[in-house]
């Protein structure tokens, strides 16, 4: 009689086609999780700040001058930024200069100076109505007059300067209107003039 071998181990289970069908039913599921997270949750790209910015209002005097200038800016709505209240609305000084006291820099362990004397104001959208820009003589070392030049940039929808002079600040205390302008429904300036209208007084 013969005897019919069996090749099945003792320990292999019949192939069951649902539990193979879950299983990859389980793996894409998965996957398509992965997917999911990945998309919701971005790697965050190091070193890149994104700043939005529709207007760039910037103060400078001459460069390695220690004396003081701060840049006044009202909006339409009468908000005031300056260095002691740097945000208002949609405007922002990015920067308070302070002659040579904050311009040193460490870098790799050397202290290195910061020549440049510059503020900057940032618009970051479109107020429609009139801005009054001020430069303010805080501070002085030298005694002398400072002569500051004040610009304003159109950046968007590409740069376009609306507005490059200068004025001339004879002794510390005094205030001056640079300028004062416009911004249209549609984003333009216009109305540029620079009749006088103290801010530094509204604060105290």
């Amino acid at each position: 009689m013969a005897v019919r071998l069996s090749t099945r181990s003792k320990f292999q289970q019949p192939f069951d086609p649902m539990t193979a069908v879950l299983f990859k039913m389980i793996q894409a599921l998965t996957f398509f999780f992965v997917l999911a997270v990945l998309f919701m949750n971005p790697v965050a790209k190091k070193g890149i700040i994104e700043t939005k910015a529709e207007y760039l209002i910037t103060v400078t005097w001459p460069d390695n001058n220690p004396d003081d200038v701060d840049v006044w800016v009202e909006d339409p709505t009468g908000a005031l930024v300056w260095f002691r209240s740097r945000d208002a609305g949609l405007v922002h000084l990015d920067r308070d200069d302070r002659g040579m006291l904050n311009d040193t820099l460490n870098i790799n362990g050397r202290i290195l100076q910061n020549p440049l004397n510059q503020e900057v104001v940032t618009i970051r959208g479109v107020v429609p109505g009139e801005f009054i820009v001020n430069v303010h003589y805080f501070a002085t070392e030298t005694g002398k007059p400072v002569k500051v030049t004040v610009r304003v940039d159109k950046v968007n929808p590409s740069l376009e300067v609306a507005y490059y002079d200068t004025v001339t600040l004879e002794q510390k205390g005094e205030e001056k209107t640079a300028l004062r302008f416009r911004l249209n429904e549609d984003g333009g300036i216009s109305g540029i003039n620079h009749i006088p209208k103290t801010l530094v007084m509204a604060t105290k």
